[in-house]
């Protein structure tokens, strides 16, 4: 095997490790003084990074053509079998959801066109926009600093739900939690609720 085959599945092990380490934080939400659940010191009410890629048509989309709607964002890779199984699910939220303006898109990490076409959008017959982030520079910008360092930025946020609202900050982060793992997507509906 190359060893460029080998760097996904080595970060991928050093993702799953970290999260099976208890002492260690497993999740991250955006939340308001009244919820109990995990928080990490990082105020994730900030203004979501700008972003410009291709969709699998060749079409530029930026993070501006989702103003006046709220977004959620999903960073994928077609080789983690927690993205897989949240795609279906993905789809479920973006057809229960698009009526009341709420846009789904996923962010596919530095994959082929082709690849990505087939592995993510055929084959769970997506409707909602995927993008593509050749290089991770988009994952990177919205990774968070001081989460699992030994990882290069943008293998942080593979397998990650985010919600930004309609003024482009980001309401909700969640992280790969691999021992909880909410591929239904219950805590983000959960936020999505409360902001419609």
């Amino acid at each position: 095997m190359k060893t460029s085959q080998l760097r996904p599945l080595l970060a991928f092990a050093g993702i799953l490790i970290f999260f099976y380490s208890p002492e260690n934080i497993i999740g991250i939400y955006a939340q308001n003084e009244q919820e109990t659940e995990l928080q990490s010191e990082i105020d994730y009410k900030i203004e979501a990074p700008a972003f410009e890629l291709a969709d699998l048509d060749g079409q530029i989309v930026k993070l501006e053509d989702f103003n006046d709607k709220i977004l959620v964002i999903h960073f994928a890779t077609t080789w983690c079998p927690f993205c897989n199984a949240e795609a279906p699910h993905l789809e479920k939220l973006y057809q229960d959801y698009r009526n009341r303006d709420v846009e789904v898109i996923i962010i596919d990490v530095k994959e082929p066109k082709e690849l990505v076409q087939e592995r993510l959008k055929d084959k769970y017959d997506l409707s909602f926009p995927i993008l593509l982030d050749k290089d991770g520079t988009v994952a990177a910008s919205y990774a968070p600093g001081d989460i699992l360092p030994d990882l290069s930025r943008d293998e942080v946020m593979l397998a990650s739900n985010l919600i930004i609202d309609r003024q482009g900050k980001i309401q909700f982060l969640s992280l790969l939690d691999s021992k909880n793992f909410d591929a239904e997507l219950a805590a983000l509906k959960k936020k999505l609720d409360e902001l419609l």
